[in-house]
């Protein structure tokens, strides 16, 4: 199984150069069941990375331009009635594939934000008191542009509390922006990449990764990291129970991805910050500072005492 991650990794990093730390998280987050939040300036290869995946994986892929005008049926689908049978048809929207890419999603309404709600968390659609399920797995990969806030709606707190992972992208370095114009300036794209597995392996990844082995020691480390973040100066709200849940969830996942059956504390200290920092809300004063969720959690890693494990210690 590691080798498929190993290869899924690597076939991604065919096309998105650069950045094999977000190439190992977005996997890690969809070994995790979770959803990623890409947050960076335009140009940086937020598509890239969704379309790259899906092809890997052999799986549908739909993409959603996030704007002003954007309804909450062109997400989930709309009932049609149809003149011949005159009945009604359900016409079934975007989010009803694999992988989706959520392009700009702070461009449109809360309201419409709020359309995928249901879709991330329990995995189904509403429409008119009929659900219908989504696929398994549902993977929504989300980017907004911090960069041009005129007419954003930025996600409130219960919007991305679903995200199991934020992730900023940053600018190549110079060897890798060469190799990026040697790859791309030949028209390679993400339709020139090979499957690496389908579906049905990712769910065995999957399920492989929800039976590493936890010890107690890495729970209350856990616990610990959580507890720190809600007593601290410049926090308004800490992280919540479900916050420590998603980073259980995305540390085994992590842990799995690197190959071990087991977890320690460094897979736990990697993912932290992309995991908590958005579920972290600081005051005021925090505000002032200039810092960010994830440096606060970042501190925290620091003072916590970490867990040394019997079996790494031996």
């Amino acid at each position: 199984m590691h080798q498929v991650i190993e290869r899924l990794c690597a076939n991604v990093e065919r096309v998105f150069i650069g950045n094999p730390k977000v190439v190992k998280l977005a996997v890690t987050s969809l070994v995790a069941r979770g959803h990623l939040l890409l947050e960076d300036a335009p140009g940086l290869g937020k598509t890239l990375l969704a379309r790259s995946l899906a092809r890997s994986l052999s799986a549908t892929f739909q993409r959603i331009q996030f704007t002003p005008d954007l309804l909450p049926s062109d997400i989930t689908g709309v009932s049609v009635f149809d003149p011949a049978t005159r009945s009604f048809s359900f016409v079934e929207g975007p989010v009803f594939t694999e992988i989706l890419l959520a392009d700009e999603i702070n461009r449109t309404s809360p309201r419409t934000q709020a359309a995928l709600l249901e879709c991330m968390e329990e995995g189904q659609v509403t429409v008119e008191g009929h659900s219908r399920k989504l696929s398994d797995p549902f993977f929504v990969l989300a980017t907004q542009n911090p960069v041009e806030l005129a007419g954003t709606y930025p996600l409130p707190e219960a919007q991305l509390d679903r995200f199991l992972m934020r992730l900023e992208l940053g600018y190549p370095g110079p060897e890798d922006e060469i190799r990026i114009l040697e790859v791309h300036g030949n028209g390679s794209s993400p339709a020139d990449l090979e499957v690496v597995t389908d579906l049905a392996g990712l769910r065995q990844i999957q399920a492989a990764a929800d039976k590493l082995e936890v010890g107690p020691q890495m729970h209350q480390y856990i616990v610990a990291i959580a507890a720190a973040s809600r007593n601290r100066e410049g926090v308004a709200l800490g992280v919540s129970p479900r916050g420590s849940l998603s980073l259980l969830r995305a540390a085994k996942a992590y842990a799995y991805v690197e190959g071990r059956t087991w977890l320690g504390p460094d897979d736990i200290k990697a993912v932290a910050p992309s995991v908590l920092g958005h579920r972290i809300l600081l005051d005021a004063q925090g505000e002032v500072g200039g810092k960010r969720g994830s440096d606060l959690v970042r501190e925290i890693l620091d003072e916590v005492p970490v867990p040394i494990l019997p079996h790494v210690e031996a």
